[in-house]
C-alpha cells in the first residue's frame, strides 16, 4: 500500500503533535502531512522548541529538510530560513542545537532508525547544505512550460532521478493546459496563493498526489513559491486539455484520506505557511 492521495490540506488544520528521533534526547512536535504505512516513510512538518539539542548521530534512512523559519545549528554549521539539505542513511552529522526554536519541513525515507555500525552513506546522495537563497534560478526545464516562472534546483538522486527544488513564479500569471506525470508529485507551498481545480491554496497548503492523475491549470495573483520534491523518478510533464478552463477562485474541492477530511478548513486569511 502506497502514500492515499491528498490533495490539497492546509498544514495549519493538522494538529502537533510529540516527535521523536531514535537517538536520545530528540524531542520536538510535528504535523505529520502524509506517510506511507507500509515503509514508514514521512512527510512531517517538524517544530523545534527553544533550546533543543540533539547528540551526533546517524540514522538508516535518508534525512531531508528545508528550513522555513529559526536557525539550527548542526556540527557547527547554521542552517536559516531555506537552508536545504539530503542526508543518505548512514552519514554522520554533528550536535544539533536550536536556541530560539525552528520550523523544519522534514522528510525520511522509511522509519528512522539508527544507522547499523556498517552502513556506508552514498557521498553521491549527499548534500550537506544548501543556502536556498544563494541557489540560481533556472528556467526553460521544459519547452512547453508557460513563462514566468523559475526553479531553483536543490537535489536529484543518481539513482532513482527523484529531485527535489524550489519554484518561484510572478504574479498575475495563469496556465490554460492541465499536466500529467509518471511520478508522485509532493508540493508544500511556501508563500502566496494558488488558485486550481481544487480550490485556492494559502501558505502552508500540502499535496501528495500519486502519478498520471490530470491537475490543474493554475494560477496566482500574488506569485509564489513552492517547495515540490518527486518520487518515482524526475519530473517529466505531459500537457493535456483540462477537464474545464482556468478560473479565479475556485470553491474548495479536496481530495482526501478518510483520517484528514473532518480536519481540512481552508483559512482566506492565512499569511504563512505553519
Amino acid at each position: 500500500m502506497s502514500r492515499e492521495w491528498i490533495e490539497f490540506i492546509q498544514s495549519q488544520s493538522l494538529p502537533w503533535e510529540p516527535v521523536e528521533l531514535p537517538l536520545p534526547g530528540a524531542a520536538a512536535e510535528c504535523r505529520r502531512l502524509s506517510e506511507d504505512p507500509d515503509t514508514g516513510a514521512r512527510s512531517l512538518l517538524v517544530r523545534y522548541p527553544a533550546g533543543y539539542t540533539l547528540p551526533a548521530g546517524a540514522l538508516g534512512v535518508d534525512e531531508e529538510f528545508l528550513v522555513l523559519d529559526g536557525t539550527l545549528e548542526i556540527g557547527g554549521q547554521h542552517y536559516g530560513p531555506f537552508a536545504y539539505a539530503h542526508w543518505p542513511a548512514g552519514h554522520r552529522v554533528g550536535d544539533r542545537r536550536c536556541s530560539d526554536g525552528a520550523i523544519v519541513l522534514t522528510f525520511y525515507s522509511a522509519t528512522p532508525v539508527p544507522a547499523a555500525p556498517d552502513t556506508t552513506p552514498d557521498p553521491a546522495r549527499l548534500v550537506e547544505h544548501l543556502d536556498g537563497f544563494q541557489v540560481p534560478y533556472t528556467g526553460n526545464f521544459h519547452p512547453e512550460f508557460p513563462p514566468g516562472a523559475g526553479r531553483k534546483l536543490l537535489y536529484q538522486d543518481p539513482v532513482t532521478g527523484d529531485t527535489s527544488w524550489i519554484l518561484g513564479t510572478m504574479p498575475m500569471r495563469w496556465a490554460e493546459r492541465s499536466e500529467k506525470h509518471d511520478a508522485v508529485e509532493e508540493m508544500y507551498l511556501l508563500s502566496g496563493e494558488v488558485h486550481g481545480d481544487r480550490g485556492v491554496m494559502r501558505p502552508g497548503a500540502y499535496f501528495w498526489r500519486p502519478p498520471e492523475l490530470r491537475h490543474g491549470p493554475y494560477g496566482t495573483l500574488t506569485g509564489n513559491l513552492y517547495f515540490f520534491r518527486t518520487k518515482g523518478g524526475p519530473l517529466r510533464t505531459e500537457y493535456v486539455e483540462p477537464e474545464r478552463p482556468f478560473r479565479w477562485w475556485p470553491e474548495y474541492a479536496p481530495v482526501l484520506p478518510e483520517a484528514l477530511e473532518g480536519l481540512a478548513q481552508p483559512d482566506v486569511a492565512l499569511t504563512r505557511c505553519w
